[in-house]
């Protein structure tokens, strides 16, 4: 079966949603459990008596899933888990699920699915400006399914011998995430649990647009993992992490991680320290150091500051008002003498290697004015710097820089 090769030059989140492209064999994990490759991957956990399905894939690959699955048990499926609300774990549910087949999810999964749908618009303009190079396809339907058990905190269940406990990891990509613990093979599948890309600094927000997730959440969520004492990880990408001494080596680091980010935060606003220093001082450790695929520290700073001090700032009283900044930026270019000094010092900042200094100048030349062209190659010169200061590691940085870039390049093109 043919398996879809990366691309290194792609940011690694861009590469593994795209892993189970393709006609493909479900791969055999041990412990009767085999993985789908999917954009999330899905999980099939067989028994005598029937099979376990953990998550259900995206919609548009259901149809490639059950057949990976159906080649390598004929067992019916008897439970459905899903570890979170996001269409890339039960977007599969209706090929999978029938009239016998018991849906389990955390009780908050009805509450986060409300959102979605009333900002399914704004929400889908948002994502789709960033991942549209990546996933392949359009979510032209979005169904929902329909959950026969809930539960807050835990729940169990044994099926075909095999033991199965739910816990409730509120602090993962959504608060209705949940982990599924097999106690007799200790074995955890975390699904999204700490992102998509294990081992990385948590994704608190998500530039794509969605709510903050809680920093203290997260490190509970980790610490409720790591007391389990598993011996097989298995998340929502990538292969299943191996040997208990690995697994609480790297949740441990996580842990800390996201607990030295809290504390240092904390302290800086304790202090009377602004939010801009404090993202722009705060680092991890060398010995906490992991990498930044999904979620970034500077980030990370600012959602811990605003899931506890709110957006407003202390600043200015302009902040509590609808006069954006921009309001008054033509009367700074004409304060300035036009348009031609400001691009002059603009221009002076990118040599200095100072790329979004030369940007909040260049953005204060509205469309239209005499000099916008010239504004835009600023702007796109700006931000081709600050994309190859960054370094390709972060998978929506990345994105959303490339996207400003074909905007500019594409608004210049239309001002000759």
């Amino acid at each position: 079966m043919t398996q879809t090769t990366r691309d290194a030059n792609e940011p690694l989140n861009a590469q593994i949603i795209n892993d189970g492209a393709g006609r493909q064999d479900a791969v055999d994990l041990g412990h009767g459990i085999f993985m789908s490759r999917d954009v999330s991957n899905l999980y099939l956990v067989t028994t005598a008596d029937g099979n376990v399905l953990v998550n259900t894939g995206i919609i548009y690959s259901a149809a490639e899933n059950k057949r990976r699955f159906d080649a390598v048990s004929d067992q019916p499926i008897r439970r459905i888990v899903l570890t979170q609300s996001h269409e890339d774990h039960i977007g599969g549910w209706p090929t999978f699920s029938g009239p016998d087949v018991e849906t389990i999810g955390q009780a908050n999964l009805p509450f986060v699915r409300k959102q979605y749908r009333d900002l399914g618009p704004a929400m889908g303009a948002r994502s789709r400006r960033l991942w549209s190079r990546d996933q392949k396809r359009e979510l032209t339907e979005r169904p929902e399914p329909v959950l026969t058990t809930t539960f807050h905190d835990s729940h169990r269940f044994e099926q075909g011998g095999r033991a199965f406990e739910l816990l409730s990891v509120k602090g993962g990509e959504t608060v209705d995430s949940l982990a599924v613990w097999l106690p007799q093979e200790r074995i955890v599948f975390t699904g999204n649990m700490t992102g998509p890309i294990f081992g990385h600094v948590p994704n608190l927000y998500t530039v794509r647009g969605e709510r903050y997730r809680y920093v203290q959440w997260y490190i509970d969520s980790v610490q409720r993992v790591i007391d389990l004492e598993p011996e097989v990880l298995i998340t929502g990408h990538g292969e299943p992490v191996r040997g208990a001494a690995e697994i609480r080596s790297r949740l441990t680091r996580m842990r800390d991680a996201a607990q030295y980010l809290r504390d240092r935060t904390f302290e800086g606003m304790n202090a009377g320290k602004g939010l801009w220093e404090l993202m722009d001082t705060i680092r991890l450790p060398d010995e906490l150091a992991i990498p930044q695929g999904h979620g970034k520290v500077p980030w990370i700073v600012r959602s811990i500051w605003e899931e506890h001090l709110g957006w407003f700032r202390y600043e200015s009283s302009t902040e509590l008002y609808a006069v954006p900044p921009q309001a008054v930026f033509p009367e700074l270019v004409a304060l300035a003498g036009g348009h031609a000094p400001i691009l002059v010092r603009a221009r002076a900042l990118l040599e200095e290697g100072k790329p979004l200094h030369a940007l909040h100048l260049a953005e204060a030349i509205p469309a239209g004015v005499p000099g916008h062209r010239d504004a835009l190659g600023v702007q796109l010169a700006a931000q081709r710097a600050v994309l190859e200061g960054a370094g390709r590691e972060n998978f929506s940085e990345v994105r959303w820089l490339e996207s400003e870039i074909l905007r500019l390049e594409t608004a210049l093109g239309e001002a000759q």
